[in-house]
């Protein structure tokens, strides 16, 4: 089966910098909504769509935490969202709806890892409910404001999709559960997203983008025990990061985002992977964990995740 998951040799890579992506590309006039804007990668994309011209909203969980953190940028407006409460994603889209803008890029970059079981809404499993759902339902939700011919939304997923496949038959994890493979399965379900939502969107001239940002050591840590980040050779006892050079810096971190949402390189292209700024190749079973899983790719998972997803929340902006 041909793929279009292939490398297309953008002339950028691992530690380009979201700024250098950006180098000579003029947002003026253009909005773009992030989640978690305020914070890790988020707070390294806002800064960067802001500095080449574009506004920002930030709907944020922690509303005072994000207005701290972005004093001082200008063009920035924060608003609050718990994308795992499905009432506080209808205020969030309502409130924007109503001030009649129109989104020119969609970045679904908040997310939680490897957490420790916790349930959300009518018991949901937290990870696929918070980093899927509470994004599915809002992209949903402010699809009215999503400009035609030309507005990207941006998945932001990561290689933890290789720890699992969408679990079919036990999605919430109820019959045990593991936080890796519920991350992983999270993860998947932001890629599974963005490709059917570009296979709905791309007619009216939307295209969908998933990627795997890098590995950065950032608050998306912060359910992890010190010492299982010190057993994987992520930091020392003292807290201090371990071979460096294997994790990228936040603002290299936020490049291929913010590459997804703006490069004119991607023109007329959509549903794919993305990883250190370029389409990622599949991946090879039983080769490194890189790359793009096929289940994570696959049309009909895809489909039937979007069917599954909008029963669970009630909101599909595509129902017939």
């Amino acid at each position: 089966m041909s793929t279009a998951q292939h490398k297309i040799g953008s002339g950028f890579g691992a530690n380009s910098t979201a700024d250098e992506v950006l180098e000579g590309i003029d947002l003026t006039g253009k909005l773009a909504v992030v989640t978690g804007g305020y914070s890790g990668l988020g707070l390294e994309t806002t800064r960067a769509l802001t500095k080449a011209g574009a506004r920002v909203v930030v709907p944020a969980r922690r509303r005072a935490a994000a207005e701290e953190a972005l004093a001082g940028l200008d063009s920035v407006e924060v608003d609050e969202l718990d994308l795992g409460d499905l009432e506080s994603v209808r205020g969030f889209a309502e409130r924007f709806l109503a001030s009649g803008r129109t989104i020119d890029f969609m970045i679904d970059n908040a997310g939680i890892m490897a957490c420790p079981e916790t349930r959300v809404g009518p018991g949901w499993e937290a990870q696929f409910a918070t980093n899927h759902l509470g994004h599915f339902a809002l992209v949903n939700r402010l699809w009215p404001a999503i400009e035609p011919g030309g507005a990207r939304v941006v998945s932001v997923s990561s290689r933890g999709h290789h720890f699992s496949g969408i679990r079919w038959d036990d999605v919430q994890w109820r019959q045990g559960y593991d936080k890796w493979e519920a991350y992983g399965q999270a993860k998947t379900a932001n890629v599974l997203f963005a490709v059917h939502l570009d296979r709905l969107a791309a007619e009216r001239g939307v295209r969908a983008f998933a990627l795997h940002p890098g590995g950065i050591i950032t608050p998306l840590q912060r359910h992890l025990p010190k010492a299982e980040m010190v057993e994987r050779g992520w930091i020392d006892e003292q807290g201090n990061v371990l071979n460096p050079e294997g994790f990228k810096s936040p603002e290299q971190g936020a490049a291929t985002q913010v590459w997804a949402a703006t490069s004119p390189q991607l023109d007329g292209m959509g549903g794919v992977y993305l990883e250190d700024c370029d389409i990622a190749e599949p991946a090879v079973d039983g080769g490194e964990r890189s790359g793009v899983k096929a289940w994570a790719t696959d049309p009909e998972q895809a489909a039937r995740l979007w069917a599954l997803s909008a029963e669970l929340t009630g909101v599909d902006a595509f129902a017939a």
